[in-house]
């Protein structure tokens, strides 16, 4: 049986279709110009829920309705009001998440959209659902140091700073330009008093697509590493 890994992105999504842990198939979809069908994620969902009865799905959401707190945190009545101070929240249009992420001791409240969520779950076949900033946060090795890691998306980005071991802050935003995630990221490094010459930046995801972005940092970081390249059949979050 096939596993379909989902990925909902700022007015995106992204499948992998694969068996056996080897990708069979993927796709993106983009609502990225005014010609493009403002349900197009919807329609996409709904075409890739259709082609086939699989075995397992899994879901990662990226978008940008999310608050941390520290892990153990049992309030959970509070979490659409703690999502409502970084974003927009409609409770009736949004379904309440939870991931926990045991390694660095926080976890996050997310919001899905509720239409995509009773879709999936109307399947009726074990699923997976998680937020971007947890998959990520699991997946990094740090040191004792001051550290930024850097996911690159289509329009979006989201990074944790993180200092001997322990998450700082974490931040997920949507931008046209690769300079306003550059400008914003430096910006922050001044508020947390990240010096450059002493932080260790690591940066995944679609960093070819983002080529102006990398290349512009490359000239105010001394240490910078490219950890992850997004290509076909192969995605940071995904995999």
């Amino acid at each position: 049986m096939r596993k379909l890994s989902l990925l909902f992105t700022k007015d995106g999504l992204q499948w992998q279709i694969s068996k056996s842990k080897k990708v069979l198939e993927e796709k993106i979809w983009l609502k990225d110009d005014e010609e493009t069908p403002k349900n197009l994620v919807e329609e996409k969902l709904n075409e890739v829920l259709a082609s086939e009865k699989f075995s397992e799905v899994s879901v990662i959401s990226s978008i940008n309705h999310f608050s941390i707190v520290e892990d153990g945190f049992d309030q959970h009545d509070l979490g659409y009001d703690l999502i409502s101070y970084n974003s927009d929240v409609k409770k009736d249009a949004e379904e309440l998440m939870l991931s926990v992420n045991k390694k660095f001791g926080i976890q996050f409240y997310y919001s899905f959209p509720k239409d995509f969520y009773q879709k999936i779950k109307q399947l009726e076949i074990p699923t997976h659902f998680n937020f971007s900033g947890e998959k990520f946060l699991n997946s990094l090795n740090v040191k004792n140091r001051k550290e930024i890691h850097v996911n690159l998306y289509h329009q979006q980005a989201e990074f944790f700073a993180i200092e001997n071991k322990k998450v700082i802050l974490y931040n997920n935003l949507d931008a046209a330009s690769e300079v306003d995630f550059l400008y914003f990221i430096m910006f922050t490094l001044s508020k947390i008093d990240f010096g450059i010459s002493e932080t260790y930046f690591y940066i995944y995801g679609e960093t070819t697509e983002n080529e102006t972005f990398t290349s512009e940092m490359q000239k105010f970081v001394p240490n910078l590493k490219i950890v992850f390249d997004n290509l076909h059949k192969k995605n940071f979050v995904l995999n």
